[in-house]
């Protein structure tokens, strides 16, 4: 009887033990089917997952401090109209909360939805952990002197003036706070040993830009509020006076600017939802690389005795390409069959929106040098805008439209940019051998296969400049010498702001190329799967109705193929 005992005592202690060590395992991302046998299931029901993510959403969008997510203009706030916290005690309060949405996650057990509410259950999950990953690994607000340039030059973000008496009351007190935001800069960047010198030097080139915008800022608003002109000096004033602390004390920022393998692992898989390793990605984006090069030079000897494009040289010119272009491709698109051309699929506002916001003025001469791939869109303006108009504003107007709670919109911390950036890349080539350049001069097969070639080598910069392998220096050296007509980046703003974009954001041109494959591999698995009834049509079309979500979940809820998701639980 006591030998009994005594086991039935091992027994429980054994089983506790077993149940602590399920609890412990089941972190972030953790299969919910292993979460409901560690903690008391609260809800099967789709309508609180609803509700929760509602409630995390606003959660996030709520204070003056809250960062919403990295894009290529930097980090941007919820709320800029008060004054930011970005003190030690405020950024772990607002981490502190996230525990909170965390359990009422793992209180939902997703297990009997429909595949499309599961994948639902997996976009809250990883919101959840990229708001851990900007907390736990970036802390920007702690680490990188250039957040703060992020935040002042939002600052600065005003419509058109004349302003509503409201936008410009909102504008004043934006500017009024750069002086003390500038001072929190200085007591928050406290520890030099978590500062790498190389975010140091990039908030000092963005600095730069941030002036530009703050003295344009002030020209603009002369004629229609001379009375705020005055509040943009102390602004100027301030943010010259953090550049000169920056210089100061950058030789004692020792930090290391990488995010390292085993974060960027962990964000590849909670946060991105990739299927793949660091060093999976390595490969991938090698041979992509490998590829597209060889394609430019193959092209480029096929082209050899074809007259050379010529190159636009006024901004006449310029527009004049670029409304050629887009109706050239509009066009296509119509009489191919790519995807249904719905109505509200036009380029009505694309030009002042997207595009020729970038560019020049007509009244601007037409300047001597340009960014890198204006070299190339000066001389077949067609791919540029296939990125950017079917990729990104087509997007933006279908994401304009989809009032799903969830699956709506675009998603904050870089979760969609495979989907949103490596679709818009892709189209650029797949379309191009769709025959959108057919009897167009053969060199713009060249263009494409350049531009490609210029996101590989940054993809490339992104992973070893965040494995640790690469400095900023090393990653700038090596896209000038292995981009096409990598002279033309030496010494370029396009070059250290897209080394920024990638090194801040982390993945951003990684995902680009990823996000292009994974594609690709989708188009496969579902081509192979219904065999003579694929239709290019119905499948971009099921693509799109999909929403900006990562691909993963796509193939998922395309195919019901869900080996890939299976590793992300």
């Amino acid at each position: 009887m006591k030998g009994n005992r005594k086991f039935l005592v091992v027994f429980v202690v054994m089983l506790a033990g077993f149940g602590l060590y399920l609890l412990l395992s089941n972190g972030p991302g953790g299969d919910p089917a292993e979460t409901a046998t560690t903690q008391t299931v609260a809800s099967t029901d789709y309508a609180d997952l609803v509700s929760l993510f509602g409630d995390f959403r606003s959660f996030q969008q709520a204070g003056s401090g809250n960062i919403q997510s990295y894009s290529q203009s930097g980090w941007i706030l919820s709320n800029l109209d008060a004054t930011p916290d970005f003190s030690a005690a405020a950024m772990a309060e607002k981490y502190g909360e996230l525990e909170t949405f965390r359990e009422r996650l793992k209180s939902i057990d997703p297990r009997g939805w429909a595949v499309s509410e599961q994948v639902d259950y997996h976009l809250v999950r990883a919101e959840m952990n990229g708001y851990e990953f900007q907390h736990r690994v970036l802390s920007p607000w702690s680490r990188d002197p250039g957040f703060y340039n992020d935040v002042i030059a939002t600052f600065a973000w005003v419509d058109e003036p004349p302003l509503q008496e409201d936008e410009a009351a909102g504008l004043q007190s934006r500017l009024s706070s750069v002086p003390d935001l500038v001072q929190q800069a200085k007591e928050n960047l406290n520890d030099f040993s978590l500062i790498a010198a190389d975010l140091a030097t990039l908030a000092i080139l963005s600095i730069g830009d941030t002036r530009s915008a703050y003295e344009a800022l002030a020209e603009g608003l002369r004629i229609h509020h001379p009375e705020l002109v005055a509040d943009v000096g102390p602004a100027l004033t301030a943010l010259d006076d953090y550049e000169d602390w920056i210089r100061s004390n950058e030789h004692r920022m020792t930090g290391v600017a990488g995010v390292g393998k085993e974060d960027y692992n962990w964000l590849l898989r909670n946060v991105y939802l990739f299927p793949y390793t660091w060093d999976d990605i390595r490969t991938i984006v090698e041979l992509e690389d490998n590829r597209v090069i060889t394609f430019q030079r193959l092209e480029e000897n096929r082209n050899r005795d074809v007259p050379p494009l010529v190159p636009v040289g006024s901004q006449i010119e310029y527009r004049e390409g670029i409304e050629e272009a887009v109706d050239h491709v509009m066009d296509f698109l119509r009489e191919e069959e790519i995807f249904t051309m719905h109505d509200f699929l036009v380029p009505d506002d694309y030009f002042d929106s997207r595009l020729y916001g970038k560019g020049y003025s007509l009244e601007d001469p037409w300047p001597e040098t340009h960014d890198y791939f204006f070299n190339f869109s000066h001389r077949e303006a067609v791919m540029e805008n296939t990125h950017e108009l079917v990729g990104h504003h087509f997007d933006m107007l279908r994401a304009e439209r989809d009032d799903r709670p969830i699956r709506g919109g675009e998603r904050p911390y870089k979760i969609s940019t495979a989907r949103d950036e490596g679709l818009a890349f892709a189209l650029e080539e797949l379309l191009m051998h769709a025959g959108y350049l057919d009897g167009r001069n053969p060199h713009g097969r060249e263009v494409t296969y350049e531009q490609a070639a210029f996101r590989t080598v940054r993809a490339l910069s992104d992973i070893y400049m965040h494995s640790g392998d690469w400095s900023l220096e090393e990653a700038e050296r090596f896209c000038i010498d292995n981009a096409p007509h990598g002279e033309l980046l030496a010494g370029s703003h396009h070059l250290w702001f897209e080394l920024d974009t990638t090194l801040r954001g982390v993945g951003h041109h990684m995902l680009m190329v990823l996000g292009k494959v994974q594609f690709m591999k989708l188009m496969r698995d579902r081509a192979n799967q219904l065999g003579d009834d694929f239709v290019l049509r119905e499948f971009l079309d099921q693509v799109y109705e999909a929403g900006q979500i990562p691909w993963a979940l796509i193939r998922w809820e395309m195919t019901g193929y869900d080996d890939e998701v299976s590793e992300l639980w």
